[in-house]
């Protein structure tokens, strides 16, 4: 019974996925030379995001936790040269960056993810106008249009 249950819900899960992918379609925006959101395009740009999300959240999560080793090891440094001193900080340095970028690239892709099922994904967040379905496919954390990023990187 547990099977038919378990079975029956992925359909039912699979069926609403397929019907928000059909809705969104619609309403996501493109550049007036692209053609519209197919239903597979959506599916495989949220599978992407997902999977970002994914990667992120272990790769934070593993970051922190070398960090808190670090921590835990790390004495009041009595005994240490300067070398000593310096390579430990350097490292602590280098997993306090490796955690800022898994948490920004997280955040990144949880706020796609959260444009694309709010109808808002593909527009860009400076000049409003779509970003495209080409940069996006290839970027799909991208919230810029490229003029936009492109002036947003000369400053």
């Amino acid at each position: 019974m547990k099977s038919t249950t378990t079975a029956g819900a992925k359909s039912t899960a699979t069926k609403t996925t397929a019907a928000r992918a059909r809705g969104l379609s619609d309403r996501l925006r493109v550049k007036d030379d692209e053609s519209p959101w197919s239903e597979a395009e959506i599916k495989e740009v949220r599978g992407i995001l997902l999977e970002e999300i994914e990667v992120h959240r272990q790769e934070l999560q593993l970051a922190e936790q070398e960090l808190d080793d670090l921590l835990r090891a790390s004495t009041d440094g009595a005994g240490d040269d300067q070398a000593d001193a310096g390579a430990k900080t350097a490292e602590r340095v280098h997993e306090i960056a490796l955690a800022a970028n898994a948490r920004a690239g997280l955040a990144q892709a949880e706020h796609a993810l959260e444009q694309l099922e709010a109808g808002t994904y593909g527009i860009c967040e400076n000049c409003g106008n779509p970003i495209g379905k080409l940069r996006l496919q290839a970027r799909p954390r991208a919230t810029l249009c490229m003029t936009c990023q492109q002036k947003q990187d000369r400053h």
